[in-house]
C-alpha cells in the first residue's frame, strides 16, 4: 500500500474518531484501538507531528474572561484524562488561567466556567484598557497570567507561568495544589504563588521536570548556551529560605546565529520534558533567522542521570506554523506548553496564532527512533545556540 494511500485512510479514519467521540462515549474504546493500528502502519518516516484534524479543539468562548482568546495550554494525564491548564485572555485585556478536560486528549467535553486563577490587581496602567490585537510582544494582553505549564510531584499539581505586570517585570512564578483537590475542582485551594525568579528580570519558559532528581525539584531555565538546571529542596521557599534561581540573562539578540540548522535564533523551553526509555524529551521554541516573525517547535534527548547532556536534537523542526488556524491571529505562531504520552502515542498542545488551543500527536517510539536519526541528531559537544 503506498503511503498516499495510508495517510489517506488515516486522515479518513482521524474524522471518524473525532466525530463518534463528540456522539457516544461507546464508540471511543474501539476506534482508539483503529487509530493506533493506523499510526503504527504508516509509521513516522520522518520526524515530526501530525495534527489532528479536530483542530482547533478549543477556541475563545461566550465568558468575558476567555472570549478574546485560549491558547498556550499545560497538560496532564491523570484517570484516564487528559487536563489542561491554559492561557486565556478576556474582553479586558488581562490575561488569566482556564481548565479544560478530555477523555481521549483531543475532545474537550469539560471546560469549566470560570477561570482556576487570575492575578491580583494586575498593572493595567492609569486609564482603562481592553483587549488589543495589536499587542502582539505579550499575546495581545496587558498583564496577568501567562504561558502556564505544570507537572504532577508527589501528589500535588506544580503549576508555573509568568507573571507579567509590564516590560520591566516577568517573573517566574509557581502555585500547587493538592492532586485530589485540583481533579475534584477545588481550584480555590491553589496555594499563593511563589516567585522562582527575583524582582526587576524577564525571564520566561522555565519549567519543572516532571520528577524530582536525587530528592530536590529541579528547575531548568536555560537552554542556551546550555542547558541550566538549579535544584533546590522546595519550591514554597524560594526566596526566603531558597535563593531565587540563579539564571542566563543575556539580551536575545546578542547570541551567535547557527547558519547551517532551523534553530538560529532559539527562544526556550516548551512544555516539561517527558521522561522516556531513551531519555528527557524536551520540545523547545526557535526561529530561522531569515524567519523570525514564524515560531518554529524542535525536540532533543536530555541524558536521563544528567540532563544537562542533550543526546540529540532534531536537525528540522517538527512542527511549523502552516495552518490557517495558526495565522489567524498573531500570525506565524505554534507555541507548545504541554505534552503526555497516552496509549504509546505522544500529545503535544500548543497555541495557534495566539488564539486557540490545538493538538498535534506521533506514535512515541517512532518519533524517538526518528529523532535518534536525526541528520547531525548527536550533539553531546555541540552547545546550543541562543537568541
Amino acid at each position: 500500500m503506498s503511503a498516499l494511500l495510508l495517510v489517506y485512510w488515516f486522515a479518513i479514519l482521524i474524522s471518524f474518531f473525532v466525530v463518534g467521540c463528540m456522539v457516544g462515549a461507546f464508540l471511543y474504546a474501539p476506534l482508539r484501538e483503529k487509530i493506533q493500528e493506523v499510526a503504527r502502519a504508516i509509521g513516522r518516516r520522518d520526524l515530526s507531528l501530525a495534527r489532528i484534524l479536530g483542530n482547533p479543539v478549543i477556541q475563545p468562548g461566550r465568558h468575558p474572561w476567555r472570549a478574546e482568546a485560549v491558547f498556550n495550554p499545560a497538560a496532564v494525564v491523570q484517570g484516564g484524562r487528559t487536563h489542561l491548564v491554559y492561557r486565556s485572555v478576556g474582553s479586558d485585556g488581562v490575561s488569566r488561567l482556564g481548565y479544560a478536560s478530555s477523555p481521549n486528549g483531543f475532545v474537550f467535553d469539560d471546560q469549566f466556567p470560570y477561570p482556576i486563577y487570575a492575578a491580583i490587581n494586575p498593572r493595567t496602567g492609569e486609564e482603562e484598557r481592553r483587549y488589543s490585537p495589536a499587542m502582539y510582544p505579550s499575546g495581545g494582553s496587558w498583564g496577568g497570567c501567562e504561558d502556564p505549564r505544570m507537572v504532577e510531584i508527589d501528589g500535588r499539581i506544580y503549576i508555573t507561568f509568568n507573571m507579567f505586570d509590564s516590560w520591566d517585570s516577568i517573573r517566574i512564578t509557581c502555585t500547587s495544589i493538592s492532586t485530589k483537590d485540583f481533579f475534584s475542582k477545588r481550584f480555590h485551594n491553589l496555594t499563593s504563588p511563589q516567585f522562582l525568579s527575583g524582582p526587576g528580570e524577564r525571564h520566561k519558559n522555565w519549567v519543572l521536570f516532571p520528577e524530582k532528581i536525587d530528592g530536590r525539584f529541579a528547575i531548568l531555565h536555560s537552554i542556551s548556551p546550555k542547558i541550566e538546571i538549579e535544584y533546590r529542596d522546595s519550591i514554597d521557599n524560594i526566596g526566603i529560605t531558597e535563593p531565587f534561581v540563579e539564571s542566563w540573562n543575556g539580551a536575545r539578540c546578542d547570541v551567535h546565529a547557527r547558519d547551517d540548522y532551523w534553530d538560529s535564533f532559539v527562544r526556550g523551553a516548551g512544555p516539561p520534558p517527558l521522561r522516556t526509555p531513551k531519555g528527557w524529551l524536551l520540545f523547545y521554541h526557535a526561529n530561522d533567522k531569515l524567519e523570525r516573525h514564524r515560531y518554529k517547535l524542535g525536540a532533543m534527548l536530555l541524558d536521563l542521570d544528567d540532563p544537562t547532556n542533550v543526546l540529540y536534537r532534531s536537525s528540522n523542526p517538527i512542527l511549523e506554523p502552516d495552518e490557517q488556524y495558526e495565522n489567524d491571529g498573531k500570525p506565524g505562531i505554534v507555541f507548545a506548553c504541554g505534552a503526555t504520552i497516552k496509549d504509546d502515542l505522544l500529545y503535544v498542545y500548543y497555541g495557534g496564532a495566539d488564539k486557540v488551543i490545538c493538538v498535534a500527536f506521533a506514535p512515541l517510539a517512532d518519533f524517538l527512533r526518528a529523532l535518534m536519526k536525526s541528520e547531525h541528531a548527536p550533539l553531546l559537544s555541540r552547545p546550543l545556540s541562543t537568541a
